[in-house]
């Protein structure tokens, strides 16, 4: 990947650029208006959100704002938890759409999948959420589906589906890499990205992430999104100041060496949510 607009082929052939504008706790308002437009003016095309998130409607403010065509721009929302199920699943993705102020969306994902553990019928709604999501592919409101947050459990049944998961979307940074999950995806051509990619921001304040960084003249921000990139990962950092969104897309004019790729994926976990989608 050497620049931000560069993009990773799904695997039903649909492009989607190599690093998203993540707005998850971007609050509803000016603030999010603004850090969108800020991002899309520092060369982001794609830019994540969802209905959980409660801020669509200033992200559709901003993307109205912005004077780069529909086309051009990649637009990620979630189906929340209590909005699973095939009627449910329909009637959310028409607010978002509303909110949004689009007619279309180029990924719909799954937010977390329903489990065993709080769902007596969990892989049922899992799988009526996915047909619901097949239809607004096949009618072309999606140009892309996937989930978030799942694991290898969850995603079986889906499967063995006519339409199989093209992203998941899961906590990924360095001490965080969950290697079962992202063997899985890549076994069977699902992409995966990183939410949290810089954990929080506990990866900013880490000595040994800060010192492999400044030997290449980077912050550890830059750093740990480079490393995604370089794992075959999609990154969604996130801000809200100007600065630091211009920074978090200043990532191309550097390779991590190999040593300091394996230095890092070595790092126990130090520094982020942890959420597991079995506990949560």
């Amino acid at each position: 990947m050497g620049q931000i607009t560069d993009t990773y082929i799904l695997n039903n052939g649909y492009h989607i650029p190599c690093i998203g504008f993540g707005t998850w706790q971007s609050p509803d308002g000016e603030t999010t208006v603004s850090a969108v437009r800020s991002a899309v003016r520092a060369g982001y095309r794609h830019i994540d959100t969802a209905a959980a998130y409660k801020n669509e409607t200033s992200i559709g403010k901003a993307l109205k704002l912005i004077d780069i065509p529909r086309t051009e721009l990649f637009i990620t929302s979630k189906v929340w938890d209590d909005s699973r199920g095939y009627g449910k699943t329909i009637q959310s993705f028409q607010k978002t759409l509303d909110d949004l102020q689009t007619d279309y969306l180029d990924l719909y994902l799954i937010h977390w999948p329903a489990t065993k553990y709080r769902c007596p019928d969990w892989e049922a709604v899992n799988l009526d959420t996915w047909r619901a999501m097949t239809e607004l592919y096949r009618k072309g409101y999606i140009k892309a589906m996937g989930v978030s947050n799942f694991l290898p459990e969850h995603l079986e049944a889906l499967m063995r589906t006519e339409i199989i998961p093209m992203v998941n979307q899961i906590e990924y940074h360095p001490g965080q890499m969950q290697e079962e999950v992202v063997d899985y995806c890549k076994q069977n051509g699902i992409l995966i990205e990183a939410w949290s990619p810089l954990g929080t921001g506990r990866m900013l304040s880490d000595q040994r992430l800060q010192d492999i960084a400044s030997n290449y003249g980077k912050s550890a921000a830059q750093l740990c999104i480079r490393w995604c990139l370089q794992n075959g990962v999609l990154p969604l950092p996130k801000s809200v100041t100007p600065s630091r969104i211009m920074e978090n897309a200043d990532v191309f004019g550097f390779d991590i060496s190999d040593e300091d790729m394996a230095e890092i994926n070595s790092m126990p976990y130090f520094g982020g949510l942890g959420l597991h989608p079995n506990t949560r």
